[in-house]
């Protein structure tokens, strides 16, 4: 399967299937003598985990890193580092009565379509834990980001039809668990923030920032929407409402306000820049749903198993990963 890596300067290759031996990945581009925050990498990959809440797959993983290459008493070499998490909870037999059939809104079809074969257990190479190594290889681009101050913080917007500037994770438990007793699954939004940003990242043309940040996040299993600054709300402004004054603030040429979202040109100004992720329902939903077989006989298709209501919170710690891959990338 082609393009599997991502990035220019700081790139991971991917590899593995939900059902496999293991999933993993090799960095290469990291700089040398960074010396890695495990325990960043443990709490990163716990909140992604599976089984935290009542309304995620109860699909049990250690999800312990192994590193393979690249790093030395705890340091990074300057070499590509490769690293594995074993799958130990895998239970293939879920999948069997899917096997020969298409499941509503899944990759079954596509992936049959372009290979002539595809991995039906937990949806291989299309599952969401196919994203486990974006995490890993996120912790160590927020480590460098960091050496230069900048942060990025990810916060639920909405659930549902349900809006708010915030949730608190009772908020978002609270609602999911009405989901799941329904049976059903429900989308979501995030937005991003990434404070401290120097002007100058990005290119003017092919490599617009916000043009990667949106495939970081299209790369993203369910994403459905990306907009950037004042995003489709731009569409309904003036001109005189959306532009950014530039003012000189104690010496700092900075903008009045900031519509444009921290991205001017495709390279960043220095104010913040900020962006929101919509996401799908997850289609695997505990109902009777129309579909057809690889023969094309219509067929109903009704499941049970280990499945998430919705990509939250999960979701959260792979969109800050990607968001820091792009920054990091650039940044190099």
């Amino acid at each position: 399967m082609g393009a599997n890596t991502f990035g220019t300067k700081f790139c991971l290759t991917t590899f593995g299937e939900s059902h496999g031996e293991a999933v993993g990945g090799v960095i290469d581009g990291c700089p040398a003598g960074l010396l890695i925050d495990f325990n960043m990498i443990e709490e990163e990959l716990r909140k992604r985990k599976t089984a935290s809440t009542s309304t995620s797959s109860q699909r049990k993983e250690s999800d312990k890193v192994i590193f393979l290459s690249g790093v030395f008493e705890g340091k990074t070499l300057g070499t590509p580092i490769a690293f594995i998490v074993k799958n130990e909870d895998a239970r293939s037999s879920d999948y069997e009565s899917v096997k020969d059939i298409y499941r509503p809104s899944h990759a079954d079809y596509t992936y049959q379509q372009k290979y002539g074969i595809r991995d039906y257990r937990g949806g291989g190479r299309g599952s969401a834990r196919s994203l486990l190594p974006c995490v890993v290889a996120g912790c160590l681009a927020k480590q460098i980001l960091s050496s230069q101050d900048i942060e990025i913080h990810s916060f639920v917007t909405q659930i549902g039809e349900v809006k708010k500037d915030s949730f608190t994770h009772e908020e978002i438990q609270a609602l999911l668990q009405k989901v799941k007793e329904e049976r059903d699954t429900v989308g979501a939004a995030v937005r991003v923030e990434i404070d401290n940003m120097p002007a100058g990242l990005g290119e003017p043309y092919f490599r617009k920032l916000q043009a990667i940040l949106a495939q970081a996040m299209f790369s993203i299993n369910a994403v459905k929407g990306f907009e950037y600054g004042e995003g489709f709300n731009a569409a309904s402004m003036r001109g005189s409402e959306c532009n950014d004054a530039f003012v000189n603030d104690n010496g700092k040429i900075r903008t009045k306000t900031n519509h444009s979202g921290g991205i001017q040109g495709g390279i960043s100004n220095g104010e913040k820049i900020y962006f929101n992720v919509a996401f799908k329902p997850i289609p695997t939903i505990m109902q009777p749903q129309q579909t057809v077989d690889v023969n094309g006989k219509e067929v109903v298709y009704d499941i049970e198993g280990r499945h998430d209501v919705c990509v939250l919170p999960r979701v959260m710690p792979i969109v800050e990963a990607m968001t820091a891959m792009v920054i990091a990338d650039f940044l190099i």
